[in-house]
């Protein structure tokens, strides 16, 4: 199938490629020309793992093509794709749309035979019948609209696409879910389970899914903050309670709260949606409120660590990605967690593996490094803020003998008190241990 996907930002981009791997013919739109050029070059604008490869391979194929003409890219297609972007609008919290309605009038002046519009984005309940009234102010021809929200993991978005533990498509008309049914096959083939639903359904389980799973890190962090007063150890805690099936394990890794690109922008909405139509969503304003006061208690940890007196210290920052495998700095723990350091009159020092080309503009007073044992030449503190993988085996001794004060707070739980205290450190604080 004839495949045009709106938007190549990390959801457009990362799903036009995987459609593409399907054996669609896959035409990928933008509208900022320098990012079509590198695309047309090879060269993918974002990180994550695989993708490079993937792309050059259905390129090759002559499977996937990039293009700034959005009209030309619909013709013919049998589904057109939104997937732009959609920030959290100031001052309300809601999802700005504004982007999405373009390119649903757009689309609807392109069409010139049948097709299916798929919203792609992430979109508030209501979204895509607006979607069809916008397509359909310009549309001389038939169409339906489709919502088909992604639910892809930074950094794991491939195996996501490919291996999903669910895609959920909401559609209202049969000649919709045959065309859904046809670009999905080869999942359905494969017995990866296909959810069809109504268009409001659909929009409700990509907000549900995100506050819920937010909900669950705010839980296990609070719960950390409790251990830390009572003596117990929260990822003893987690275990625990993470064998329970009824819970399972994952997202339950204390820590310095929940970012990244969903989370934050997915739970304001929902909360927004539900201040609107007169239903509270008390539970996720909640989660919302506090994991801000989980960054600033963090803040309060490190600060201690340096008794207090963070001004004049250098402080080793170890990763400010909001999490590893991607180079996604929005609304990262870090950008609360350093400009504070910063601000207190700390000298810090950061590593990242793949957050410096975002994070020199977002993080301004600080010093870029190579690696952790650079940060930490004469450190007062090493704080590990991002679990890259190449954070979790340092070598411990050869990281404190650099250091002037061999201190370390470690926000991920990556290492134990005795193992670092052995290794020559003075001081380690964890999260809820």
């Amino acid at each position: 199938m004839r495949i045009a996907m709106i938007g190549t930002g990390y959801v457009g981009l990362v799903s036009g490629v995987c459609f593409s791997d399907f054996g669609h013919d896959v035409i990928c739109v933008d509208k900022d020309p320098t990012k079509i050029a590198r695309l047309q070059s090879g060269e993918v604008p974002i990180f994550e793992p695989g993708l490079e490869d993937l792309m050059a391979r259905n390129v090759a194929a002559g499977r996937l093509t990039f293009t700034t003409d959005l009209k030309a890219a619909v013709d013919g297609a049998g589904a057109v794709f939104i997937a732009v972007g959609t920030p959290t609008r100031r001052g309300d919290g809601h999802a700005d749309l504004t982007y999405v309605m373009a390119a649903a009038e757009e689309i609807g002046a392109a069409l010139t035979d049948y097709a299916v519009v798929v919203t792609k984005s992430t979109v508030p309940v209501g979204t895509n019948r607006k979607v069809a009234e916008a397509v359909g102010r310009q549309a001389k021809v038939e169409f339906d609209v489709a919502s088909n929200p992604e639910f892809l993991r930074e950094g794991a978005a491939i195996d996501d696409f490919m291996r999903p533990d669910r895609v959920v498509v909401g559609v209202e008309s049969e000649p919709a879910r045959k065309v859904m049914a046809d670009i999905y096959k080869p999942l359905f083939l494969r017995e990866f389970p296909v959810v069809y639903t109504g268009l409001e359904t659909a929009e409700m389980i990509k907000y549900a899914a995100n506050a819920f799973l937010a909900t669950k890190i705010t839980f296990i962090n609070e719960i950390a903050a409790l251990c830390e007063r009572v003596g117990a150890d929260v990822k003893a805690v987690s275990k625990g309670m993470g064998l329970d099936g009824r819970i399972g394990a994952k997202f339950l890794h204390a820590g310095p709260g929940y970012g990244g690109s969903c989370f934050p922008k997915d739970t304001k909405a929902l909360a927004r949606i539900g201040q609107e139509v007169g239903v509270p969503m008390q539970i996720t304003e909640t989660v919302i409120k506090v994991n801000e006061e989980i960054k600033r208690r963090m803040i309060d940890k490190i600060f201690e660590a340096l008794d207090g007196a963070p001004a004049g210290k250098t402080v080793a920052v170890l990763g400010v990605t909001f999490k590893p495998n991607t180079d996604d700095m929005r609304d990262a723990p870090s950008l609360t967690i350093v400009p504070a350091l910063v601000g207190a009159g700390a000298k810090v020092r950061v590593t990242d593996p793949e957050g410096q080309r975002e994070g020199e503009a977002l993080l301004p007073g600080v010093k870029w490094v190579e690696n952790a044992y650079q940060a930490g030449q004469g450190a007062d503190l090493v704080v590990l803020l991002t679990e890259w993988n190449e954070f979790r085996a340092l070598d411990l001794g050869k990281l404190a003998r650099k250091m002037n004060a061999a201190r370390m707070v470690d926000l991920r739980n990556v290492y134990d008190r005795d193992e670092v205290l052995a290794a020559g450190f003075v001081g380690f604080e964890g999260v809820g241990r």
